[in-house]
């Protein structure tokens, strides 16, 4: 039985060493879009949540961290807390606790970390109200992450 609540995915991160090359690559091979950038040199400097969110040194550093649209493809989640209830049960190491933006254009999006057997990091998020970025998309008629419950008005 799958995840209760689970009906897709909105994004999945990748950690690379170049994310100029990395994008141009999505872009060039997969027909990526560039949204947005997130953020610019995150970081914690005083506590361990890096470690504990992303299984990162707790003094990482991420320089930046940007959205692209590759194809149809989510991890949403309607109720995050069922679903790491769900890992946890399954015998998933889940990273952290679940995580809520507090600014920006992810607000209203929270999201966890967990791990692959292989040791691949995932990610499950939840927007039940959606996020600033894609209530301002909707609104100007912008490119919006795909989001399977609402399909017909995401999909490109």
């Amino acid at each position: 039985m799958p995840m209760p609540g689970f009906y897709g995915m909105e994004h999945v991160g990748f950690t690379v060493p170049d994310i100029n090359e990395a994008c141009e690559f999505f872009e060039r091979v997969l027909g990526a879009e560039t949204l947005y950038t997130a953020a610019t040199d995150f970081r914690h400097d005083d506590d361990d949540w890096m470690q504990a969110h992303l299984h990162v040194h707790p003094r990482a550093v991420i320089k930046e961290f940007r959205y692209l649209r590759v194809g149809n493809g989510t991890n949403f989640e309607d109720d995050i807390d069922a679903a790491i209830a769900f890992l946890k049960e399954s015998g998933v190491e889940v990273l952290g606790e679940p995580t809520a933006y507090t600014e920006g254009p992810n607000l209203g999006l929270t999201w966890c970390y967990f791990m692959a057997p292989w040791g691949l990091q995932l990610e499950i998020v939840s927007a039940p109200g959606g996020t600033v970025y894609d209530n301002e998309a909707k609104a100007s008629g912008a490119t919006r992450l795909f989001n399977p419950k609402f399909s017909s008005e995401t999909l490109l």
